[in-house]
C-alpha cells in the first residue's frame, strides 16, 4: 500500500512547473498534462461541489435528500444536478465507469469498498474530490458521521477498497 501510495505522488500532478533564469530575469513555465476535456473537468468539479454541499448532512439508507442520504445517494444526487443520470446503486455505479488503477486516481473518479477488510463485495462508494501529493480525499456517506470527506490512504479505507472507475461522461 505505501508503494501505491508512493506511485500515486508521482503521477497526481496536474501541472509541471520549470523556472529558469535568463539575464537576470525568471521564467515560469506551466505545461498541462493531458487530459479530460474541458468541459467534461468543469462537469466533474460541478459535481464534487455539489456533493461537498450536502456535507454534515445524516446518513439514512435509501437516502436521495438533504434529509438523509446513502453512499450511492450522494453520488446520484450529486450527479443529477449536474445533468448526468447514473445508477442507482454503488454495484450498478461500479458498472457504470471504466476501470482504473489506484495510483491513476483523479478528482470526480468513483472508489468502491467492502464491508470488511480483504471483502471482494461492494457495499460502499465515494468520490474522489482531491488528489496531491499528501494522498486522495473522497467524499462518501458514512453511515455514523453522515456526509464527510476522507483520506483514501487511511488503514480503515485501504484495508477495504476494492476498485475505481472513471465516470462516462
Amino acid at each position: 500500500m505505501a508503494r501505491m501510495k508512493a506511485e500515486s505522488r508521482g503521477r497526481t500532478a496536474s501541472r509541471v512547473k520549470t523556472k529558469s533564469k535568463t539575464g537576470g530575469r525568471t521564467t515560469k513555465t506551466v505545461v498541462r498534462k493531458p487530459g479530460r476535456p474541458v468541459s467534461a473537468n468543469r462537469q466533474l468539479a460541478s459535481v464534487i461541489e455539489t456533493a461537498r454541499s450536502y456535507q454534515g448532512t445524516p446518513y439514512k439508507f435509501g437516502g436521495t435528500t438533504r434529509l438523509g442520504l446513502d453512499c450511492s445517494g450522494l453520488l446520484s444526487a450529486s450527479f443529477g444536478a449536474a445533468g448526468v443520470q447514473i445508477p442507482r446503486s454503488s454495484n450498478e455505479q461500479a458498472a457504470w465507469g471504466d476501470p482504473i488503477r489506484s495510483q491513476d486516481l483523479q478528482a470526480g473518479d468513483l472508489v468502491f469498498f467492502g464491508a470488511s477488510p480483504g471483502s471482494r463485495t461492494i457495499t460502499h462508494v465515494g468520490l474522489v474530490t482531491e488528489v496531491s501529493e499528501e494522498g486522495v480525499q473522497f467524499i462518501h456517506s458514512s453511515t455514523s458521521l453522515g456526509v464527510v470527506e476522507n483520506a483514501l490512504e487511511s488503514d480503515y479505507y485501504l484495508s477495504r477498497f476494492i476498485k475505481a472507475v472513471r465516470p462516462k461522461l
